[in-house]
């Protein structure tokens, strides 16, 4: 070892920032069981690199005892004396011991050491990086696809699409670019592992970050999201600005904005709502398309019947049960879904008239018992 092995360590130092000390103390920790190995010893050694000259020195090291046990590690009180006077019980006296071939050793150990230290530094700056952009999207390209899980370059290492994080009806093709979301990354022994996913609600906040400007600055905000990958998904955004449509912000013009994303999910259908903390008048409108005649709200169990005219029972309920079910995760209700009949037996002709309904039905107790 020479100048360039400590030049090459301030390099290391400045381009992958590990610290030099701690490489040159790992290479010394290193050299010592290279020692013990090649030398067939169990001495107590140091070995001591010169931080400005990069020579490297093996040093046995003995304490100083009153009576000796074990000569490769003691030494007596008298034999100490016999070198410098001034040696004391409990003191450490080091011999220079270096080998004249330790140099090649040395420099093989050197190298193993500063190759594994790179690659855990290297593992470090990719975990630190990602857990600190978990829940962002970025765009990768599909490199390899392995037993159906799909494994991603996302730039600094390769991230793992797994079968369940994937949208049923999607081809993903080796070499094509796809945007997706950053789940989870966790530290392994193989380095850092980044979980994508194409199917997590938060794809479709992050996208809608993206190409509406009025979310990017705060002022339109995501409230909540509920999302049947590959199918469907509704979205309640709310805006504290009266001169701002949130809905028409995210819709945009000619539909432009909400089109991009809807490109991007390949056709997953999205519906926008607006936001409101008034449960009637949220679950309402996370019903849509289907119109609401009425909903009637139970506090305690969080939960609300919903009346819809007869013609509109199957639009309020979905396709096996779909727009419901999404209503329910977006408001946080458990909802119930009636037709005017069904509700309304009396009224089987379809009317439905407000104050008949206020004459006949407010403040029966019969009403609240029918919905606990």
């Amino acid at each position: 070892m020479n100048k360039e092995f400590i030049f090459a360590m301030d390099a290391l130092e400045k381009e992958r920032e590990i610290s030099k000390d701690l490489l040159i103390e790992a290479i010394e920790s290193a050299l010592v069981s290279a020692y013990k190995k090649n030398y067939g010893t169990s001495q107590n050694v140091r070995v001591s690199i010169d931080r400005e000259q990069g020579d490297i020195d093996v040093f046995m090291r003995k304490d100083v005892v009153e009576e000796v046990t074990d000569p490769f590690i003691e030494v007596s009180l008298e034999e100490a004396r016999a070198i410098d006077p001034e040696y004391e019980l409990g003191d450490v006296i080091e011999y220079r011991v270096t080998p004249k071939d330790f140099g090649r050793i040395a420099a093989q150990t050197a190298k193993q050491v500063v190759v594994q230290r790179i690659r855990e530094a290297e593992r470090g700056m990719v975990y630190e990086d990602y857990i600190n952009r978990q829940s962002e999207i970025v765009t990768g390209v599909i490199h390899r696809i392995s037993n159906e899980t799909v494994f991603v370059n996302i730039g600094k290492t390769e991230g793992i699409l797994p079968v369940n994080e994937q949208v049923k009806g999607e081809r993903y093709i080796v070499n094509s670019r796809i945007k997706v979301y950053i789940m989870d990354v966790k530290k392994t022994t193989k380095g850092p592992q980044v979980y994508l996913s194409r199917s997590h609600p938060g794809l479709v906040k992050r996208l809608f970050e993206l190409e509406v400007p009025e979310i990017q600055d705060g002022v339109v905000e995501i409230k909540s999201i509920a999302r049947e990958a590959g199918s469907r998904t509704k979205i309640a955004v709310y805006t504290e600005d009266e001169n701002v449509d949130p809905v028409g912000a995210c819709v945009g013009a000619r539909g432009i904005r909400v089109q991009a994303v809807v490109d991007e999910l390949f056709d997953e259908k999205i519906d926008i709502i607006n936001w409101s903390d008034d449960p009637e008048e949220m679950i309402s409108s996370a019903l849509s398309p289907a119109k609401v005649e009425k909903v009637f709200i139970n506090e305690e169990e969080k939960s609300a019947t919903v009346v819809v005219p007869d013609y509109q029972l199957s639009l309020a309920i979905g396709k096996e049960g779909q727009n419901v079910r999404l209503a329910a995760k977006l408001c946080g209700w458990k909802i119930d879904i009636k037709s005017h009949t069904q509700y309304f037996p009396e009224y089987e002709d379809g009317g439905f008239d407000e104050e008949d309904l206020l004459i006949d039905y407010d403040g029966d107790d019969s009403l609240e018992e029918g919905l606990e």
